[in-house]
């Protein structure tokens, strides 16, 4: 009892577990697991809907982290696996039962190149949450080395969402699906620079053009979500490779003068 007592306050909470934010977390990692049981159900429209639900509770959990000052090790591990999940496994899995496991029907061959795109993906996902757990304070903050997960997630999730709004039969586009399921997991473990977003300040004034274009993006998203989503994390993938390029060209203009 003395010794407890001993113990400074301060010392007993750091012990303990910030329930707020890990609540987020384990929410999106829910989103990715019912993700998958919708997605072996053949309910892939479900399925991608909850993907990017997960997508929203993984930026909340961070951001009331930051905000709250409840930000700890064990909730930085905790949401690399809920990542995993619901940014590796699940879209993969979604692509593979819309779309890659038709592959099984042409030939024993093929079948292994549709789950081993799923595969690949995933690994890649796992190794880009790995590179980036390890370089937390060693980069630059505005900048990801690498397509984000949640946003290969966002194309992998869209393209599928897109193809069930308007009844595809994914084994009509099976090479497309097999296409955008490699690049996603190349670009993700790729060293091209994507915009990260983070020094964006939420508790700060913002001028009125800045509420007026969220509004819009609103909007915009509300009249056909599949498409404008899909669009939006695609244009987002393909931004890393053209802003790699424009960097080297005024790299060697300077060399060149």
């Amino acid at each position: 009892m003395t010794n407890e007592q001993n113990i400074p306050e301060k010392t007993k909470r750091r012990r303990g577990i910030y329930l707020l934010p890990n609540l987020f977390t384990t929410a999106a990692l829910f989103s990715g697991f019912y993700a998958i049981v919708a997605a072996i159900q053949g309910l892939f429209e479900i399925a991608a809907i909850a993907i990017f639900i997960g997508m929203i509770l993984d930026g909340l959990d961070g951001r009331v982290a930051r905000m709250t000052n409840t930000e700890s090790a064990f909730g930085t591990e905790y949401d690399s696996l809920s990542d995993l999940v619901c940014f590796g496994l699940a879209p993969s899995l979604l692509m593979y039962q819309w779309s890659l496991s038709s592959l099984r029907d042409v030939s024993i061959y093929l079948g292994k190149l549709g789950w081993l795109a799923a595969f690949i993906y995933t690994a890649a996902t796992a190794l880009r949450l790995a590179r980036f757990n390890t370089q937390v304070g060693k980069v630059d903050k505005g900048y990801f080395q690498g397509l984000a997960s949640p946003a290969a997630a966002g194309v992998m999730a869209g393209f599928v969402w897109i193809g069930t709004d308007y009844q595809i039969d994914g084994a009509n586009i099976v090479w497309l699906a097999w296409f955008i399921t490699v690049i996603s997991g190349s670009l993700m473990v790729s060293k091209f620079r994507y915009h990260s977003f983070k020094d964006l300040d939420l508790k700060g004034r913002v001028p009125f053009v800045t509420i007026l274009i969220m509004v819009m993006i609103f909007a915009l998203v509300s009249i056909d979500p599949a498409q404008i989503l899909f669009l939006v994390f695609f244009i987002y993938a393909i931004s890393g490779p053209i802003l790699t390029l424009v960097q080297l060209r005024k790299r060697k203009r300077r060399t060149i003068k």
